[in-house]
């Protein structure tokens, strides 16, 4: 018998190119921290920056915060990263997933109605992570927190956003946070173009999360799924690359890539659509009301027809809010407060207004003064609101007991890009958070270290003046 023929040696295959979206894309977040940014974008990203380490500082007294706080000191390593309201430090990774869920430990986060998510939530506590790791100017810091917000937001908008969620039972709220942590923390951590490349590949396999986050009634699995997770991985993934991990050229494209395995009909353009022209923290909502998303514009509501024709709870009849129909089953007798359309209108109703601890007041769920005015809403489910959206209106019709019907159809919510909040109430609202737990004093230096952080040599002096005795 002949010898068999030895096989040819073959050809080493030759790289597969970059896809020119993963060009764009990449080349952007690797130049962000050396962009600067619009004055009028520069100056919504430091309201976005201390909203959301307010909501950190208020979430430490809530049941998730004060797990994240406890998780953090008991297993964080080196002490180099700061875990917010506490005097613990730890190590970046475990910092970001308790600063995570930290900022959404209840509804006081910003929104991105868009995107459906809560990007600042997992955007910051990742850029502060690592920021603090690497020492990175305040500057720098500013320009991190923002490429996140844009990158995390695309990613869902591409996909479908908030239909893309209803139909896949994916969470987008975690897919967001998950790539908007990784570009912010990637930026901190100076990577290059192609780093940036490989960062995505790690953002696209960490992520999770799907709509069961629903049924947590605790808000304690709900911190991790929005926030937690996403500050996380992000900061994994930054470090990894930071040391010399590698990863997969371009996730975008080729066999097995991102899209195919998530939404084949996806519109990558959207990724790096007007990248650099429209920056996505501009158009994220920061909250009035302390709830969730659904029940502002209802609260909203019932202040304006309390402003134009003042009433008292008790010269009310009936009170009919309709929202869409996605977001009334969302609110809809929720056994959270702050989540609970019914129990918030009642409090409204009653407060006239409501705070930070109206909101948190659950056995308050059970006065009968509260009680006697919830049986008075009705919350309808509005299909033509549904086909509106993002658009988050409600409707609000206040019967009185003479008869008299108020009504007001809300467009345009408090603190959304078409009815912003002043600065003085960013501020004001920060600092009814922040005083309580950090003091007066160090809450008004906080607040003003934020609003001039460019003046920040190093990121760690937020951060010191973040953590408790």
């Amino acid at each position: 018998m002949g010898t068999a023929a030895a096989p040819a040696e073959s050809a080493p295959a030759s790289a597969p190119a970059i896809s020119p979206v993963m060009e764009k894309l990449s080349a952007y977040m690797a130049a962000a921290r050396d962009r600067a940014l619009p004055g009028v974008v520069a100056e919504q990203a430091k309201y976005h920056i201390l909203d959301t380490l307010c909501a950190m500082i208020s979430g430490s007294q809530l049941p998730p915060g004060k797990l994240a706080i406890q998780f953090a000191t008991k297993y964080g390593g080196q002490k180099i990263a700061t875990v917010v309201a506490s005097p613990t430090r730890c190590g970046a990774i475990e910092a970001a997933l308790a600063n995570g869920m930290l900022a959404h430990s209840d509804e006081t986060d910003d929104s991105h109605a868009p995107s459906f998510s809560h990007p600042g939530a997992a955007v910051v506590p990742a850029a502060l992570a690592c920021g603090e790791q690497f020492g990175i100017s305040g500057t720098h810091f500013l320009r991190a927190v923002t490429l996140g917000y844009d990158i995390g937001t695309r990613v869902s908008m591409a996909l479908g956003g908030v239909r893309y969620s209803v139909e896949s039972h994916l969470a987008t709220h975690c897919m967001v946070t998950n790539f908007g942590a990784t570009a912010a923390a990637g930026c901190a951590a100076n990577l290059d173009a192609r780093q940036m490349r490989w960062l995505f590949d790690y953002a696209v396999q960490q992520n999770c999360g799907t709509m069961a986050w629903q049924r947590d009634t605790d808000h304690i699995q709900k911190s991790l799924v929005f926030s937690g997770i996403g500050a996380r991985n992000g900061v994994t993934a930054a470090l990894l690359i930071q040391m010399g991990g590698t990863g997969v050229n371009d996730i975008l494209s080729g066999p097995d890539n991102f899209f195919l395995a998530y939404q084949p009909k996806a519109d990558p353009n959207r990724l790096i659509e007007k990248l650099g022209e429209r920056y996505e923290i501009a158009y994220t909502n920061i909250k009035k009301w302390c709830v969730g998303s659904p029940i502002q514009a209802p609260l909203d509501g019932v202040e304006i027809l309390m402003k134009r024709r003042p009433f008292k709870a008790d010269d009310v009849r009936k009170v009919v809010i309709h929202v869409a129909t996605n977001e009334a089953t969302v609110v809809n007798n929720r056994e959270i407060p702050d989540i609970c359309l019914q129990h918030m209108i009642a409090v409204m109703l009653l407060d006239k207004t409501v705070t930070f601890q109206a909101a948190h007041d659950t056995p308050r769920m059970k006065d009968a003064a509260v009680l006697r005015q919830r049986a008075k809403v009705q919350l309808v489910w509005d299909d033509e609101l549904e086909r509106r959206k993002p658009a988050r209106e409600a409707i609000v019709i206040v019967t009185l007991n003479d008869g008299t019907e108020l009504r007001e159809h809300v467009k345009a919510v408090r603190g959304t890009a078409e009815n912003p909040m002043t600065g003085a109430e960013v501020i004001d609202k920060c600092r009814d958070l922040a005083t309580p737990i950090l003091g007066a004093s160090t809450s008004k230096i906080l607040i003003e270290k934020v609003l001039e952080i460019e003046k920040v040599k190093d990121i760690r002096e937020i951060g010191n003046l973040l953590q408790r005795a």
